[in-house]
């Protein structure tokens, strides 16, 4: 307990603002309250032989895996996608762990500033940003985040030419997902009130040797990679399969795959991820594409709303239905609204569903429901700021179909440009 109180105490004074070097003590002591106080909504399973549960590489297993493995069967799947997200790709692990130390703070979420401050801690460099120190690249990055996390369209045309002073089309395309998975993160580890661990703020170990790598030169133009080619090809002959309703859109490679090809390790473990709980979630497919299409609304992202709307028409929804979605929840039955109105909160602010909202939404889906509800929100959380931040263009079908939907010409006029 001594050593839990020294490092918190450590943490209270070490720990800055990214943006003007000052303590952010607020938030250490938030995460330390929670290691002590906080009690998670759903069960947290005992996870045994999974050597990157902890995305440092020790023996710890951190709250966020121990709920997805008592709830879900995706736990090696997200400890994956966790990892390659840090260290993954091209740019600096420490850039990237600073980007979530932003996000954290953005969303005043206790359990992601503390596990990214101690991301950080664990190695010179991210020692250095922790004590203000940045060079021009991370404070561009931390600018893009910034942007990105607030606003899916935050990012303008003149911001954008900033950011490719410094970043190439594939490092963009990384900043972009690492600000989309870790806004996936904090409304998973916020929505079930998952309890920072004490080992999180007692001490940073080094950074494993295994997940040092030389730093790359910033070249302006990114080379296609054997490992982007080899994803390229797969993807490709995944799209040759039928996609039923079910299943998929219909679309064959849809433009935020290939968007994400780019950085073919990060795509290969979100994809992963997602195939992994689309094979066993237990809430329907109909339920799954309203939380969507609520999120997208919410955040005003017109390419995954095309796609929801596509999804549910392939799914056999009539179109009343669609065009009152749109308005309001009056078409919505009551097992829907409960999910859509969860989501909704969630996506507006992760730290504000309460206990009263989490347990309506167990009373409808149980646990493992509840739990999925909450990674749906997260995924297009994701998803709307990846396709609408990179400004992706709609396929064809897709702006079809939403016209068919609600009218010829509304596909412009409804969105912002």
């Amino acid at each position: 307990m001594k050593s839990f109180l020294s490092f918190a105490i450590l943490c209270l004074i070490a720990a800055s603002s990214l943006a003007q070097g000052e303590p952010k003590s607020d938030l250490m002591k938030q995460a330390v309250n929670k290691a002590a106080k906080s009690k998670p909504r759903v069960a947290l399973g005992e996870v045994r032989d999974l050597a990157n549960a902890d995305a440092l590489m020790t023996s710890n297993v951190p709250n966020y895996i121990k709920a997805l493995s008592a709830n879900t069967k995706s736990a090696p799947h997200f400890a994956n996608l966790v990892q390659q997200v840090l260290f993954g790709g091209t740019i600096a692990p420490e850039t990237k762990m600073a980007m979530a130390l932003k996000i954290g703070e953005a969303y005043q979420s206790g359990y992601l500033y503390a596990h990214a401050t101690r991301w950080l801690g664990a190695s010179e460099a991210g020692s250095g940003i922790l004590k203000g120190t940045l060079n021009d690249s991370q404070r561009t990055a931390l600018r893009y985040a910034e942007l990105l996390n607030s606003d899916i369209y935050g990012v303008t045309d003149a911001e954008f030419v900033k950011t490719r002073a410094f970043f190439n089309d594939s490092q963009v395309v990384e900043l972009t997902m690492t600000v989309c998975f870790f806004n996936y993160f904090v409304r998973l580890v916020e929505g079930l009130s998952l309890p920072v661990e004490s080992w999180a703020v007692e001490s940073s170990p080094k950074t494993p040797a295994g997940l040092i790598r030389e730093k790359i030169s910033n070249v302006r133009v990114a080379l296609i990679s054997d490992d982007e080619m080899a994803a390229t090809a797969r993807a490709v002959e995944t799209a040759k399969a039928a996609q039923s309703p079910q299943q998929g859109l219909g679309l064959g490679i849809a433009n935020s795959q290939r968007a994400m090809l780019r950085v073919p390790d990060v795509a290969g473990a979100w994809r992963d991820f997602g195939t992994q709980n689309r094979a066993t979630w237990s809430i329907e497919r109909n339920i799954q594409l309203q939380i969507s299409f609520a999120v997208s609304m919410v955040n005003g992202c017109r390419y995954c709303t095309v796609h929801q709307v596509l999804g549910l028409r392939r799914l056999g929804v009539d179109v009343t239905k669609l065009v009152a979605m749109k308005k309001d929840d009056s078409a919505l039955t009551s097992r829907e609204q409960t999910a859509v109105e969860f989501a909704r909160k969630l996506t507006k602010s992760p730290i504000s569903t309460t206990e009263s909202d989490f347990a309506q939404l167990k009373k409808e889906f149980g646990d493992q429901g509840a739990i999925e509800v909450i990674m749906q929100t997260g995924s297009f959380a994701f998803m709307n700021r990846f396709t609408d931040g990179l400004r992706l263009p709609s396929e064809d079908e897709a702006i079809k179909v939403y016209q068919e939907t609600y009218g010829d010409g509304k596909y412009k006029s409804d969105w912002k440009k």
